[in-house]
């Protein structure tokens, strides 16, 4: 096993993968000998992952067009089967990656051993397994550039979803390092399976704008990260003071590409945050509730 791979056990029962940019935490529940080969099977499975996508990360970078790329690895094709229905929105097939990778991963558990649930969380972008009757509950952060828990949704085995990601503006400003081309603070996107609710946080996170507005500063990606799949597009790297009509007149920007997505069957719910406002569009009933 290549040395750059760190596997560990945690003391309360999780599972530490990492390697590269691609750092996970995975834990499982169900009968001790389904937990070990759940565990197994995402050890076996994560060695693969990084090389496979680096592989073809030349055509992961590139916006999607009319004309689907021809991918091999199994994470690279559900990169590009999450992305692909957003065309003609510029989109690359990186907008899914930490979500994919979490799908990926899940699967290869669920499909080793019989679990109760399970989760893959990929820094912050997280797959779930629930069996019939079971439930499971994760936290909400309102702002990536000053964590904390703002929230906490809870999901059960009944409702359509099986993912969540979260996206925005890490602000570069303070040191952060996510590139966003609107100005959110935080997207957090229900889904089908964690690419879809990637990609689909991306997407809405950009559209929380308010364009051409001075206290918006932007700069060329490729500037900021010369290997940015965000090439060719301005990224935002500070906000200045918006009035509180601004605020809102962003987010409903956001909420209109969460009801355009909802209608074509692409996500579930989404929660929209901005400078200590919040938009909460479609969440199913007993979905989200205070921290």
């Amino acid at each position: 096993m290549r040395e750059s791979i760190q596997i560990r056990g945690l003391p309360d029962g999780r599972l530490h993968l990492h390697e590269g940019p691609i750092d996970l935490i995975v834990e499982a529940f169900g009968a001790p000998q389904e937990v070990g080969r759940a565990y197994d099977a995402a050890v076996a499975a994560f060695p693969a992952v990084l090389p496979d996508l680096v592989a073809e990360l030349p055509q992961l970078r590139r916006p999607l067009g009319a004309d689907l790329p021809a991918l091999r690895g199994a994470v690279a094709q559900r990169m590009l089967d999450a992305a692909a229905p957003h065309r003609p929105a510029f989109v690359t097939p990186m907008a899914a990656v930490a979500g994919a990778v979490a799908d990926h991963l899940l699967a290869a558990m669920t499909e080793a051993a019989e679990l109760s649930r399970a989760y893959v969380n990929d820094g912050g972008d997280i797959a779930l397994h629930l069996a019939p009757g079971e439930s499971l509950a994760c936290g909400l952060v309102a702002e990536l550039a000053a964590p904390r828990l703002d929230g906490r949704a809870v999901i059960t085995a009944d409702m359509p979803l099986r993912g969540i990601a979260t996206s925005g503006r890490a602000h570069l400003d303070q040191g952060g390092r996510s590139f966003s081309l609107g100005i959110a603070d935080a997207v957090t996107v229900f889904a089908r399976d964690a690419a879809a609710a990637d990609v689909a946080a991306t997407l809405i996170a950009n559209a929380v704008d308010l364009p051409g507005h001075p206290a918006i500063q932007r700069q060329p990606a490729e500037v900021l990260d010369p290997e940015s799949d965000l090439a060719g597009r301005e990224v935002t790297v500070a906000v200045g003071t918006l009035r509180q009509e601004e605020i809102r007149a962003a987010l409903q920007r956001g909420c209109n590409v969460v009801e355009r997505m909802r209608a074509e069957g692409l996500i579930e719910a989404a929660a929209l945050f901005l400078r200590g406002e919040a938009e909460v569009v479609a969440a199913p009933a007993g979905l989200l509730a205070a921290a």
